[in-house]
Formats: structure tokens, sequence, C-alpha cells
């Protein structure tokens, strides 16, 4: 009997103080996770607020490029009758 209560008391000055310190690490380690995820998710958010313009913007690069491309064109014709053969 006099085990059982040695066994006791240890049970409730060891392995209750050692079991709340590990939960109250792991807990605290979560709150941090979910603090990131919900940076992250904010971030995520942001950038699709910032693509609802691309269509708009893929379309003038288009044109762009095609007017780079007439431009680039010519300007290799020009430089082609410049120089000798």
């Amino acid at each position: 009997m006099v085990l059982w209560w040695i066994g006791n008391v240890i049970f409730l000055l060891v392995v209750i103080p050692l079991a709340v310190a590990l939960l109250s690490r792991v807990l605290g380690a979560a709150e941090r996770i979910r603090k990131a995820s919900d940076d992250i998710l904010a971030g995520g958010v942001a950038v699709i607020g910032e693509l609802d313009n691309t269509p708009d913007l893929l379309a003038t690069t288009d044109t762009t490029i095609e007017e780079v491309a007439d431009g680039a064109v010519r300007y290799a014709g020009s430089v082609a009758k410049l120089l000798p053969e």
C-alpha cells in the first residue's frame, strides 16, 4: 500500500507537471503555425486581388510584342541593306 501512495505522489509531482509542460510547448508551436498560416492566407488573397486584371495586361503585352517584332524586322532589313555582303 505504501508503494501505491509513493507512485501516486510521483505521478502528481513529476508526471502531470511534465505532461502539462510538454502540452504547453506543443500548443505554443501550434499557435505559431496557425498565425503563420493566417499570414500566408492573407498574402494569397492579396495576390489574387492583383491578378484580376491579368487578361487585360496580357492583351496589352501581346500588342506590344507584335509592335516590337515589326520594328525589329524593319531595323534588321535596314541594317542588312547597309552591310556589305
